[in-house]
């Protein structure tokens, strides 16, 4: 009996299910990269396409992920007020370097890099890693969860008719716009007139009764 064992197997072993989790994940923020600098830019950013059974068993490891890097972002921050601005290699930054400072820098930032770390070991991508810190994580620091979506497709799969689904990220350029439409414009004739000219054309009517 499979009591209290969490997850599918998905016809893989554990350690092939665990690096198809890895490589889906990394695939998932690397859709966030400059299109410039990718050969095979994706059509929608924050979107993949897999079976809905992957898209259900993966999403948990995306927002945790977001999680990680989102709550990073506070040590980043403190650690911003012992940075230094000079050019690494100078003569500044050298005796910046040496000094106190650095080391508060360092303690400061010390979460930051940690939290790099774990993330490198869920994802297993250094520039998804870098997408996921630089890009996404700001993107839901007021969001306090729910970063993802799953939409299940109408067509299978050609091969094995498998049930597909899109994974993609809330926010950005995926979630869609609501239009609201300018009232329009009449052209309406002022109130003023409106009387006047009814009463000439009743004029002509009752001189024709009175003949």
């Amino acid at each position: 009996m499979r009591h209290r064992r969490k997850g599918r197997v998905l016809g893989r072993s554990p350690s092939h299910r665990k690096a198809m989790f890895k490589n889906l994940t990394a695939a998932l923020f690397l859709t966030e990269r400059d299109a410039s600098l990718d050969d095979n830019a994706p059509k929608v950013k924050g979107r993949v396409i897999t079976t809905l059974q992957k898209a259900k068993e993966i999403r948990p490891n995306v927002e945790k992920c977001i999680t990680l890097a989102k709550k990073a972002l506070v040590a980043k921050e403190n650690a911003e007020q012992f940075a230094t601005t000079a050019e690494r290699g100078s003569d500044e930054y050298k005796k910046w370097r040496a000094s106190d400072q650095w080391q508060q820098w360092a303690d400061a930032r010390a979460p930051y890099v940690n939290a790099q770390r774990r993330a490198l070991q869920l994802i297993g991508d250094r520039e998804a890693v870098a997408i996921l810190f630089d890009t996404i994580a700001g993107r839901y620091v007021d969001r306090p969860g729910g970063y993802t979506r799953i939409m299940r497709l109408a067509t299978p799969r050609l091969g094995d008719g498998g049930t597909r689904a899109i994974l993609e990220l809330v926010g950005g350029s995926n979630d869609k716009v609501k239009r609201t439409a300018s009232k329009p414009a009449f052209d309406t004739a002022p109130e003023d007139e409106a009387p006047a000219e009814n009463a000439a054309s009743e004029e002509p009517a009752e001189e024709t009764a009175a003949n």
